[in-house]
């Protein structure tokens, strides 16, 4: 007689069952994880703008028919292309040439927001 070898159906079931606890312990870890995109996306868009903001300001200073007039931090939306604004807003105001000013961008699907500054330039 052969001897068979293997795995019986009771240590597979085991498997799975243990497959499964701990599936379910991790499940609302990776859950959450929507929250912290959310919030590193909010993050980056501040972030380009601000850095949007300082190339436009040195271009516009060295040569005065390139780069964006800004007076306001709703023209932050001149500093960077694309679709990367696309679900953000930014909240109106007035910014004098040569002075920075904090500007707010809000991130429509969650309403969080966050700072951003941004140099006004004629």
């Amino acid at each position: 007689m052969k001897q068979q070898s293997g795995f019986t159906l009771i240590e597979l079931i085991m498997v799975i069952v243990i497959l499964g606890i701990l599936a379910a312990t991790a499940l609302p870890k990776f859950v959450d994880f929507s929250a912290d995109a959310n919030s590193a996306a909010l993050k980056a868009t501040a972030g380009s703008l601000s850095s949007g903001n300082a190339i436009n300001y040195g271009t516009r200073s060295l040569h005065a028919g390139s780069g964006v007039q800004v007076t306001n931090c709703s023209n932050g939306t001149s500093l960077v292309e694309g679709d990367a604004l696309t679900g953000y807003t930014i909240t109106a105001s007035a910014v004098s040439a040569g002075q920075t000013a904090p500007c707010t961008v809000t991130q429509t699907s969650t309403s969080k927001t966050a700072i951003f500054s941004i140099t006004g330039i004629n």
